[in-house]
């Protein structure tokens, strides 16, 4: 039976709904042809009626034509500023529109129109579709800057700052590099030795355990990983890291004593291990430089002293020889 409201309605516009349930009933049936017919039907007879431009557009949607989908909202949004519709209609046609660009894979445009919806009415679901959008917009755009050999002319550029002793500047081009490609796992164990050079052994870390996820055989990564985790005085983990070097090649020299060195560390004591390093004469000169007990000093009231001394390629090998030998430790 009709609403008071419905029966007060002017006869186009009774007509029009009467075209809009029809419409509704083919569309949740899939008929999408019929339901057109019925759709338009109803905007012949009210043109001023925002719902049914977004009726013909879900239709557009779902027949995956997406550009008259795209079309039709417009139309909406027109037709609904003109005649004052609730503004949560006007968002629903602007995140229709996100939707059909997400479809053409054109997620800045899609971006574009969410953006819009929520200006217009914000709602969770269209604040989790912008996010996801903008996740894909950052993804295709990573995607498009990979370029291999671009990333071979980056590392070439890291390796000669490497030789210089000027890590930080050859961080920046082995990072580069691997913005370039992104799954070459030499380039993690490049940048992760820059790393170890500075001291940044957290970092490091993190790189020879992408580089070991990349490629499984790169023994390299392996044997840095070792080293890294030796300084930081993680014997038990370094162990692992060489016995997996060892798994790809029995016979390989620094693998094989790395492991020695871990498995003798994992079984003596601090004091074991302070005895022998005292006995390294590099290790005695070094702390017989008075500048270099100085600088010790320093490392020991501010840890974050040690990176500015890491920058002098002659403190940076001293400091790395007392990190090896277990005399000192930087976390």
């Amino acid at each position: 039976m009709a609403s008071k409201e419905e029966e007060n309605l002017p006869e186009n516009k009774k007509l029009a709904r009467t075209e809009k349930e029809l419409g509704n009933e083919a569309y949740k049936k899939k008929d999408f042809a019929t339901a057109l017919s019925h759709y338009n039907a109803a905007l012949q007879h009210d043109p001023t009626d925002i719902t049914f431009h977004n009726n013909i557009a879900a239709v557009y949607f779902e027949q995956k034509e997406f550009q008259k989908c795209i079309a039709e909202c417009e139309k909406a949004v027109g037709v609904g500023r003109e005649n004052r519709a609730d503004y949560k209609l006007i968002a629903k046609a602007f995140t229709r529109i996100g939707n059909a660009y997400r479809k053409l894979e054109d997620y800045k445009s899609a971006k574009t129109y969410f953006e819009k919806s929520l200006s217009e009415h914000r709602t969770p679901d269209v604040k989790a579709l912008l996010s996801d959008t903008e996740k894909k917009i950052k993804e295709q755009e990573r995607l498009a800057y990979i370029d291999p050999a671009k990333a071979e002319e980056e590392k070439e550029k890291g390796n000669e700052f490497f030789k210089k002793g000027d890590y930080s500047a050859a961080v920046k081009h082995y990072t580069e590099a691997i913005q370039r490609n992104p799954e070459d796992a030499k380039l993690y164990s490049n940048r992760a030795a820059c790393y170890t050079k500075l001291a940044a052994f957290d970092l490091g870390l993190k790189d020879c355990d992408t580089c070991c996820k990349l490629d499984e055989t790169f023994i390299k990564g392996w044997i840095r990983k070792g080293k890294i985790l030796q300084v930081m005085q993680k014997s038990s983990e370094a162990q692992t890291a060489y016995q997996k070097a060892l798994e790809i090649d029995p016979n390989n020299a620094e693998a094989l004593e790395g492991y020695r060195a871990c498995t003798m560390a994992v079984h003596s004591d601090p004091k074991e291990v302070w005895k022998k390093a005292m006995n390294d004469p590099e290790v005695q000169q070094i702390l017989k430089d008075p500048a270099m007990r100085i600088i010790l000093e320093q490392m020991q009231n501010d840890p974050k002293a040690v990176q500015e001394h890491l920058k002098n390629p002659q403190v940076a090998s001293k400091i790395q020889k007392l990190l090896e030998s277990g005399i000192i430790q930087i976390y």
